[in-house]
């Protein structure tokens, strides 16, 4: 585990910031709509500004690489790329649908996890999760579908669902079809310290060159992850 790690998210309306330093936290977040790329830049001043330190004391960057908005996944992923050049970093990439579920876990012991964030048109990104040791671990990977093509798929999981993101605010009868689920109205946008904690379970760290976004696309497969039950 690095000992000082930067992360940034502006996938969704939330552009967000987390410095840890240690077992210290700085953090920023603001719905900022049409506006991260002003604003991303003065969040990471601010949290570094708050541990008296600069770009080159950071160890590690940490991206939300999607998917969402493809604008502002473009932003975060291009700020990212820029930084890590900057300083020779490596940059872990993180779902925006797994912060949801890691955040849902941090603030509700949340056990099974469905996050679904609004790509508009009657569409979603989705992703199921469940609580592994603290950790939010993927069963359904990150796709994109209609509202229709989900009432279709036997993709639901079984037993109790937590519902988190902006998915389930807009259309979360349609979504829930019936089934037992809490729609957690306190975890609508990923936060940038979840990605931290996820990054911190061992997920891969690339080179600046090799960062991508996660735009997903609409090719919804509906195959769980291997070793799923």
């Amino acid at each position: 585990m690095k000992h000082t790690v930067l992360a940034l998210d502006t996938s969704t309306e939330m552009c967000s910031v987390a410095l840890r330093v240690g077992n210290q936290w700085a953090q920023r977040s603001m719905l900022a709509p049409r506006e991260h790329s002003q604003k991303i830049l003065t969040l990471i001043d601010e949290v570094l500004a708050e541990f008296e330190l600069g770009l080159a004391d950071v160890e590690q960057l940490v991206v939300g690489h999607g998917p969402g908005s493809f604008t502002g996944v473009r932003i975060g992923v291009s700020v990212a790329q820029g930084l890590a050049f900057s300083q020779n970093l490596p940059v872990v990439a993180v779902s925006t649908l797994a912060a949801l579920a890691q955040q849902a876990i941090r603030l509700h012991d949340a056990k099974t996890i469905v996050s679904a964030i609004d790509a508009r048109m009657n569409e979603v990104y989705v992703a199921v999760y469940h609580h592994q040791a603290g950790l939010a671990k993927p069963t359904l990977a990150p796709q994109m579908a209609s509202l229709t093509a989900l009432a279709q798929q036997p993709w639901w999981p079984a037993g109790p669902v937590t519902a988190v993101g902006t998915g389930w605010q807009a259309y979360g009868e349609i979504l829930a079809a019936g089934a037992s689920v809490q729609i957690l109205d306190d975890v609508t946008l990923p936060l940038a310290e979840d990605m931290i904690r996820l990054a911190d379970a061992g997920l891969p760290a690339v080179d600046a060159a090799d960062l991508e976004p996660l735009y997903v696309r609409n090719e919804v497969t509906w195959k769980k992850l291997p070793g799923r039950a």
